[in-house]
């Protein structure tokens, strides 16, 4: 038998238990999470307003890869590895900025056009005649999504950027990302928990009437999950009728826009998007921001994240961002801490693994789109570490 929440049909018996508590600790897992998860599958980059004139770039360094995202002469926005290819050197070593019209490798000087191309090396008599596409950066997968830069360190699992997100096209285009312009820029923070458990608190909104006062007062009980279909999830809420107990809660919805261009039932929400692995896109009537969070070791994540904001905003609506900022800085403070307790206590002999509630689906199908990846999650007992890769590999061919 079913019962449905939210109009999602969830099975009376599904399995509540989450991931072993020995896959948040293991190194030799993570380099398997680097390989399939993170390398094959698409990554929010930024936004085309960052680079909005021709040699602007961003650069973006996550799991061992170095990607460079350029803005051509001809307009296009171009991805390449960030790496030369004479001896790899960094060809930008800022995060972002403008290289005019070449980009220049600061170890030997080989120069690159902003197509790409080589355009020559220092003192090319010392090598053969090298042609300027074999010798070129080397290209990532790109596709700009609304606005938003997706990139793919290599081809993977998932379908076309349009493709994948064509379930909620038609809500998310009502914002009109495309038009919007940075804020404050690129952030990132470090959080010292496993990359898992910071996705983990973000897939589930029954924890907020307890962890998050802020978002409680801004939307109370009108929050709902919807799982992890085909990798794309869904978030939605309204804000409370009563709303307002806390000042930033207050102002915000004094000062929060309702804006025209959005149908009714959205110009008072808020709704998060999440993306298999890692990345979710929020969309506010006065913003949009993107976030994410990448392993730096299997006990250090990466956080990175944007907010983007309409070029024409009013003041009010300027206000408005600013105190959503704000909520959003507390309950990521509170998430942290969260997060800790929870994964810290994945090296006690005292923890049975998760027990998840019918809320908690959002948790759930993720850890089932990771067990689809890497079949080795789905062992109760940790695998020797010599032994993870080729366990995997024995899972996935039914060995």
């Amino acid at each position: 038998m079913k019962h449905h929440l939210y109009g999602v049909a969830v099975p009376n018996d599904w399995d509540r238990r989450g991931l072993p508590g020995w896959s948040y600790h293991s190194p030799a897992l993570l380099e398997l999470e680097k390989e399939h998860v993170f390398r094959n599958h698409w990554q929010i980059a930024g936004h085309v307003s960052d680079v909005p004139n021709p040699g602007d770039y961003l650069a973006m360094d996550v799991v061992g890869e170095r990607a460079i995202i350029l803005r051509g002469k001809d307009g296009v926005v171009r991805g390449f590895h960030n790496i030369c290819r004479h001896r790899g050197s960094r060809v930008v070593a800022d995060d972002k900025g403008n290289c005019r019209n070449a980009l220049v490798c600061p170890f030997h000087g080989w120069v690159y056009n902003l197509d790409g191309t080589l355009r020559g090396a220092a003192r090319p008599r010392s090598f053969p005649e090298l042609d300027k596409h074999e010798f070129g950066l080397m290209p990532l997968d790109l596709e700009i999504w609304m606005g938003l830069i997706f990139i793919r360190f290599r081809k993977g699992p998932q379908p076309a950027v349009a493709e994948l997100m064509k379930a909620v096209e038609t809500e998310i285009a009502h914002y009109q990302v495309a038009d919007m312009v940075p804020s404050w820029g690129i952030w990132t923070q470090k959080s010292p928990v496993n990359w898992k458990s910071v996705r983990d608190v973000d897939n589930e909104g029954y924890h907020v009437a307890m962890a998050h006062p802020a978002l409680q007062d801004l939307y109370g009980s009108t929050y709902f999950d919807e799982p992890f279909v085909n990798g794309v999830s869904r978030s939605f809420a309204t804000y409370n009728p009563h709303a307002g107990r806390r000042w930033s809660v207050r102002n915000y919805i004094k000062f929060a826009p309702k804006p025209s261009r959005l149908p009714e039932h959205l110009r008072q929400a808020w709704i998060y998007y999440g993306i298999f692995p890692n990345n979710v896109i929020a969309l506010m009537p006065e913003s949009v921001q993107f976030y994410q969070e990448f392993p730096l070791s299997a006990g250090e994540t990466l956080l990175r994240g944007a907010i983007y904001r309409y070029a024409d905003e009013s003041r009010e609506q300027a206000a408005a961002r600013y105190l959503s900022y704000r909520i959003d800085r507390d309950t990521m403070a509170e998430d942290v801490q969260l997060s800790v307790w929870s994964n810290e206590s994945m090296l006690s002999e005292a923890f049975g693994g998760f027990y998840l509630s019918d809320l908690e689906y959002g948790v759930r199908t993720h850890h089932d789109h990771l067990r689809g990846v890497l079949p080795v999650l789905g062992l109760e007992t940790a695998p020797e570490e010599k032994d993870m890769r080729g366990l995997n590999q024995a899972l996935l061919s039914g060995i």
